[in-house]
């Protein structure tokens, strides 16, 4: 096998690697999709329509990433599965049934009749609202340790708010890229409030994370580890600044670099991600459960690589396909 040479550790960081890449890939790609979805006003069926129509070719396959971390969540570290899955099966329960109230409503809205349609509009809505304050919540929970003290159930109350803010943000950003004329310029008002709420909840998860392990507060302020990601959030807090003054100009620019704020948001994203897979390596479950205490069996990993480094090739390729084939405006959906 042309993996059998690979080390434990080695085997340990690939996977760790890859689950991280699925992890950011889903947060950003399903992140806008669902950020759009609880933007979806409730009185104005135009925006509805057109904004649905922005996310239709991508919003399925973007969950492809959510399947695939959870799936090498389990085969390459399946002690750390068993564990989150058992702090977390409340909030997971409640993701689930944000996705499929998802799924249902996206067909059942072009499918009813038409004085029906704006109540599986509302599911959309408040099933894409109810995923993503499940998913910060089990972000919170799990940055904690998987804690389950007062302490820890307020920050993943704020981590709750804070991914919200984070996917309305990047879904606004999504809109000002796709749409065009009312509901553009509405996507540039959601945008600039959802870049204050953004940088508000950077801020606070930021200062809070910081009292959870002494070992991430340690390494914030070591040297020369700490200089390197203190100037993670200032470059995060430089692009907003970049992005905020962008929102103000770009109505009048014609149409022109409509996609800066959409690329501001991916760095954002990349940025807060690496910031906290640095702090918290090498531990899959921060300060409790590390890499190689939670590895799974050295031979089945190297077995199971064969068919990731075919498997995430292809994905990434079917997912630069369908952005490449649907660049450019949105257009009406069409269902057969």
């Amino acid at each position: 096998m042309p993996f059998e040479s690979l080390s434990a550790q080695t085997l340990g960081d690939i996977y760790i690697g890859l689950l991280g890449l699925a992890v950011l890939l889903y947060a950003i790609l399903d992140g806008y999709d669902l950020g759009v979805g609880v933007l979806l006003p409730p009185r104005e069926e135009k925006f509805r329509d057109d904004m649905i129509a922005s996310i239709g070719p991508y919003w399925d396959a973007n969950e492809t990433w959510l399947v695939l971390a959870v799936g090498l969540l389990l085969f390459a570290f399946p002690q750390a599965h068993s564990q989150v899955l058992q702090t977390l099966y409340i909030p997971a329960t409640f993701m689930l049934l944000g996705l499929i109230l998802r799924g249902v409503s996206f067909d059942f809205r072009a499918k009813v009749a038409q004085v029906k349609k704006r109540r599986w509009d509302l599911s959309f809505k408040y099933g894409s609202l109810l995923t993503c304050l499940a998913q910060g919540y089990m972000l919170g929970i799990y940055v904690t340790g998987l804690r389950t003290d007062l302490w820890a159930q307020c920050f993943a109350l704020l981590a709750a708010l804070g991914v919200t803010a984070a996917y309305v943000f990047i879904g606004s950003c999504w809109l000002i890229l796709k749409a065009e004329n009312q509901l553009q310029e509405k996507a540039f008002y959601w945008a600039r409030r959802g870049l204050i709420a953004l940088a508000v909840g950077i801020i606070a998860v930021s200062i809070a994370n910081l009292t959870l392990h002494d070992t991430v507060r340690a390494l914030w302020l070591s040297q020369p580890w700490g200089y390197f990601l203190m100037a993670i959030p200032i470059a995060s807090f430089t692009l907003l600044i970049l992005c905020g003054i962008a929102l103000k100009r770009l109505p009048e620019a014609g149409g022109k670099w409509e996609w800066l704020p959409f690329t501001i948001a991916i760095m954002v994203f990349v940025l807060s991600f690496s910031a906290l897979g640095i702090s918290y390596y090498p531990f899959v479950i921060p300060g409790k459960l590390t890499i190689m205490a939670a590895l799974s069996d050295g031979n089945s990993l190297r077995f199971l690589l064969v068919g990731t480094a075919v498997v995430v090739p292809l994905i990434l390729a079917y997912t630069f396909m369908v952005y490449r084939i649907f660049a450019g405006k949105s257009e009406k959906l069409s269902y057969y």
